[in-house]
């Protein structure tokens, strides 16, 4: 799942078809006195045909085990299977984001014992931090994505303007890039955002702030950390108070669907962009004619340079599998170097083990090393994988959504949300 549509995994429904795993002497299916285990995913179309190869690959591979995929493209009733006394499937996928708050209400199986064979320190550990709760693992990361700023070029050079380093610089490049009408109407915007949420978080830490504290061991809302109330009012002198908050929500009611031929950023509607990996595989499918770089996003100060925000896409064996270690034969699979690559390379994604960051295999997509390169950096950072974290989200959301509509400052919000705070369960 790339992060880029995650609202579209969830939200599609789908009957979870799959049975519980079971011991199979009758040999259903061929498979003869094997263990027959269900991997449910949320994955569909070509995501879903480059899992069913490596599970194809892992079933011929070994005489044990039978894994039987099943796509079932519904979250809700992913987490209802997994809380019930007899579960539907023996492991899944979903985001490092929910791992926090599911191995808080015991659903989740601790990792530990099970991978103790599986080096963890070849993930990238701003990964890893979304993987555990109260020191103990209980998912693992097969693709993992970063943000960087994609711009068009030919805008750019006829501005005048040099890809920005430092946030000053985005700001000026913003100015020089925006374009408006003889009535005040926004014609293209320098800097875009696909997601208001992703992109305010990441100027967040681009800021120097944090959204949950220093110690991922212990993590608490942060909301009204200084840099990231500076990221917010960034916004609003750079976007929101210079161009009206109002004709910026009369522009953006005019963009076509995320991702299409009519996408603001390969339509010229907008010049810049923070967005992710998935972008150099898209661009090639929609906007082939698209003349476009990539880089770093811009910082604030030096000792920031490549700040960049992670998410990761999980994998997990819920605590009603019973059959866990053969649920975990199969983990260990899918998150080895070979069938790593091999799905990350088919979806466009970024793989979550660090010694797979320069393989050759992945140079085939263009300027992909932008967002591969990002990982490399002791700047990457993510969201908290806490109980709190999905609520949390949700009141950020609300809070930048009345920044960038100019409802409220930065100060006020994100006051709001830390009083909010106050009452999320955080063990």
């Amino acid at each position: 799942m790339s992060w880029g549509v995650v609202g579209t995994a969830v939200a599609l429904t789908a009957t979870l078809t799959g049975c519980a795993g079971s011991s199979d002497p009758e040999g259903s299916g061929g498979s003869g006195g094997k263990t027959t285990i269900t991997f449910s995913y949320l994955w569909t179309g070509a995501e879903a045909a480059a899992l069913e190869k490596i599970i194809k690959d892992f079933n011929a591979s070994q005489s044990r085990i039978v894994v039987k995929g099943v796509s079932n493209p519904d979250a809700q009733k992913q987490l209802a299977s997994m809380s019930s006394g007899s579960g539907s499937f023996d492991i899944s996928d979903n985001f490092g984001s929910n791992v926090g708050a599911w191995a808080a209400k015991g659903i989740l199986a601790p990792l530990d014992d099970l991978l103790k064979d599986t080096d963890t320190a070849d993930f990238a550990p701003a990964a890893m931090a979304q993987m555990r709760h109260k020191g103990k693992t209980y998912a693992v990361p097969i693709s993992v994505h970063t943000l960087q700023l994609v711009y068009n070029k030919k805008m750019l050079a006829e501005a005048g303007v040099e890809p920005p380093k430092t946030t000053d610089e985005l700001a000026a490049a913003v100015a020089k890039l925006t374009k408006v009408g003889p009535g005040g109407d926004i014609t293209r915007l320098g800097l875009g955002n696909p997601s208001l949420m992703n992109s305010l978080t990441t100027l967040g830490f681009a800021f120097g702030g944090t959204w949950d504290g220093q110690d991922p061991a212990a993590p608490a809302p942060t909301p009204s950390q200084p840099g990231n109330l500076a990221a917010l009012k960034f916004w609003q002198d750079t976007i929101t108070s210079k161009y009206g908050a109002d004709k910026v929500a009369k522009f953006v009611a005019g963009w076509g669907q995320y991702m299409s031929p009519q996408d603001p950023f390969y339509a010229g509607k907008v010049a810049m962009i923070m967005d992710g990996e998935w972008q150099a595989v898209s661009i090639q499918k929609n906007a082939k004619d698209l003349e476009w770089g990539v880089t770093s996003i811009p910082v604030a100060e030096p000792a920031l340079e490549g700040t960049t925000q992670l998410t990761a896409s999980t994998l997990f064996i819920p605590a009603n599998s019973r059959h866990k270690e053969e649920a975990a034969a199969f983990l260990k699979h899918l998150s080895g170097k070979d069938a790593m690559r091999e799905f990350n390379l088919a979806l466009g994604n970024l793989p979550a083990r660090t010694s797979l960051l320069d393989d050759p295999a992945f140079k085939a997509i263009p300027q992909f090393s932008a967002w591969l390169d990002a990982l490399k950096s002791p700047n990457v950072k993510s969201l908290s994988s806490a109980p709190y974290s999905a609520q949390y989200a949700t009141d950020l959301s609300s809070a930048f959504d009345s920044v960038a509509r100019g409802t409220a400052t930065p100060e006020q919000a994100m006051g709001q949300v830390a009083e909010r705070a106050k009452s999320y369960a955080t063990n």
